[in-house]
């Protein structure tokens, strides 16, 4: 094990105050839609939310919702909606995650012709595992409520690995969970997620936490299910925390890998709009701070 750091959780008491949802519409939708139109995508549907959480601190965990347009080509979707994607992000909380990708993930995601609704979610106290678990579970409750989704993909960023593998390892709704540059403290629950599917991407100059963690995060889901298994694990030669520098062909491994799980079939010309950039490169570091993803202890550099 090396002597880099493998958490950013915190045991610290939570502040006074829950994190809250920012009002800038850039951290809302993509400012650059030119290519969904370009694409003859529907825009999806996006609503700045409030969950309830019911534990001991209670309150209402900010997130951001994107759904499917009810028609796509005049044929309804609906049946594509049983799954949904949870987006987390890390140590600061946050709604746009690594280099912004969750942003364009989720405008993407929700614009294919079988939609996946995308909650892109903060956190009420962020770096504390038992409440980002609450939040989590808040945020998979509300949309098998409010949505009649009954399946969930986590994707989690930094200590969002965390909140993804404890409810992901518990929890049977969970259908596959993905994380970037993940930390390995209080991920056990990954020992129980095979057979369901597992993607780990890492930079290999990543100086907040180690890619030796992912390697770890990779170990740990296990042989037992032989070739039943269904796991990844992609590392980036020279790349940071947020992987700034791969973030697109990063955010178009997410984007498949939520469309595996969710079972949502690729209709002709969509293999081109998962890599289209709706989010230009100088722009993700500068989201990443206006959205909170940098307040925690994640460093891009």
């Amino acid at each position: 094990m090396p002597s880099a750091n493998t958490s950013l959780s915190t045991s610290s008491p939570p502040p006074s105050s829950p994190n809250r949802l920012p009002s800038d519409p850039s951290l809302i939708r993509p400012q650059k839609l030119s290519p969904l139109v370009a694409a003859n995508k529907s825009p999806p549907i996006t609503e700045s939310l409030t969950i309830k959480v019911s534990d001991s601190l209670g309150g209402a965990v900010p997130g951001v919702l994107h759904l499917p347009s009810i028609k796509h080509n005049g044929k309804e979707t609906s049946a594509s909606h049983r799954t949904a994607a949870i987006l987390l992000s890390g140590a600061g909380g946050g709604l746009v995650g690594p280099s912004a990708m969750y942003l364009g993930m989720a405008t993407k995601l929700a614009s294919l012709n079988q939609g996946v609704p995308v909650l892109r979610l903060d956190y009420r106290y962020p770096a504390r595992h038992k409440y980002c678990v609450a939040d989590t579970l808040a945020a998979m409750k509300y949309l098998e409520t409010e949505h009649n989704v009954s399946r969930f993909v986590l994707v989690g960023w930094s200590f969002g690995g965390a909140p993804v593998f404890t409810v992901g390892g518990n929890d049977e709704r969970v259908v596959g969970c993905a994380t970037v540059a993940s930390q390995t403290a209080e991920t056990d629950g990954i020992r129980k997620l095979a057979p369901r599917p597992l993607l780990l991407l890492h930079g290999l100059a990543d100086r907040t936490l180690d890619s030796w963690c992912s390697k770890k995060l990779y170990q740990a889901y296990g042989d037992r299910f032989g070739n039943k298994q269904d796991r990844e694990i992609k590392l980036f030669a020279g790349d940071d925390h947020a992987l700034t520098k791969n973030a697109a062909q990063a955010e178009e491994m997410l984007c498949r890998f939520v469309m595996k799980c969710a079972g949502s079939k690729q209709a002709d010309g969509e293999g081109q709009w998962m890599k289209e950039t709706l989010v230009d490169g100088k722009e993700r570091v500068n989201l990443m701070g206006r959205a909170g993803d940098l307040k925690g202890e994640e460093h891009v550099e």
